[in-house]
């Protein structure tokens, strides 16, 4: 039988695994070091400053900062196409992020993977993937060669809710649960696969109603709650580093922007996106420190500030750096050295 629900806990009750005021308030300065970054970004954009299109996460700050400040410093994440927000809480240098959309060889891949392909090893990121789910089954992998080295490192996937219906899905959870993996599969449900609904795409009400075919726990909650994503992506990561499996978390919430920079967004209405602005994480959070006594008017004003000067600090450093040298064009492609 399945892991029961409880086995992550209530999402919604207060748990004794709730982050101390201090912690929470780092947090909070990591979200606003995400909004500003990717603000920032668009900024860049509408002046054609960088190449292609981008693909923010502006809403969903609350998921990356939470998960990530759940696992230890040496645990790993696989990321998505939509990466900005989970790489900067795991601690990746935002000037050379920076850097790297804008395809310089200052970047994190030496400006040869662009926003799509944002990765630092260095930093425990295995990937950011943009081909939808593609990121599930080297999160599996990483899992099991964690195993075979027998150390006692999670990895944490990200994922979206059209992910959910990706082989890749079924697959990687399957061979998780069966192998009991320390693996922690992260849903970010916005609601929408680029411009679909959920709900014309799931058969059932949940993503996390799938956990139960796999024999782990899986639990849905309020992405926009940041001290439920961090007190259910802890327990679930504790679980993992015990040796008890995988788990599913599903966090519900929603992107204000479109897909893409690009995205006309005909499929949603203006009310629906202005009632999800209305739940921003970053305020919620804000709320919480006031009424803990961890932040007033002044403080506020300085984290932004600050949030705001790393940011132009980053898109300096991009717009500054060069390109990488067209001899260098072929570099990078094999490991080692090219079979003769």
């Amino acid at each position: 039988m399945p892991p029961p629900q409880s086995a992550l806990g209530d999402p919604s009750s207060p748990t004794a695994g709730d982050p101390p005021a201090d912690h929470l308030l780092a947090m909070y300065r990591t979200m606003r070091a995400i909004r500003a970054f990717e603000e920032k970004s668009l900024e860049l954009y509408a002046a054609r400053k960088l190449p292609g299109n981008l693909h923010n996460s502006i809403g969903q700050e609350a998921i990356a900062v939470g998960a990530v400040a759940a696992l230890r410093p040496d645990d790993y994440i696989v990321s998505t196409h939509r990466c900005h927000a989970h790489l900067i809480a795991k601690g990746v240098d935002k000037g050379r992020m920076m850097a790297e959309i804008c395809g310089k060889a200052a970047g994190t891949n030496r400006g040869k993977g662009g926003e799509l392909h944002l990765q630092d090893f260095s930093a425990g990121v295995l990937g950011s993937i943009s081909v939808v789910g593609g990121g599930l089954p080297l999160a599996v992998g990483g899992a099991l060669g964690e195993r075979v080295k027998g150390t006692d490192r999670v990895v944490l996937a990200f994922f979206g809710d059209g992910a959910a219906n990706q082989g890749t899905f079924h697959e990687s959870l399957n061979l998780a649960g069966v192998l009991r993996l320390p693996v922690v599969f992260v849903c970010e449900n916005n609601l929408y696969a680029q411009s679909t609904h959920v709900r014309r795409t799931s058969a059932v009400p949940r993503v996390a109603d799938r956990a139960a075919a796999y024999a782990m726990p899986g639990v849905t909650l309020d992405g926009n709650d940041l001290v439920a994503v961090y007190a259910t992506v802890r327990k679930a990561a504790e679980r993992a580093r015990g040796g008890g499996g995988p788990s599913l978390v599903e966090c519900e919430t929603y992107r204000w922007v479109g897909h893409w920079t690009a995205d006309p967004e005909a499929y949603r209405t203006r009310e629906e996106v202005e009632a999800w602005r209305a739940k921003c994480p970053i305020v919620r959070c804000g709320r919480l420190l006031r009424a803990q006594g961890s932040l007033d008017d002044a403080a506020e004003a300085r984290i932004v500030a600050e949030a705001q000067a790393a940011a132009a600090e980053a898109a300096a450093f991009a717009l500054e750096a060069p390109y990488p040298d067209t001899g260098e064009a072929l570099t990078d492609v094999f490991s080692g050295e090219v079979p003769a």
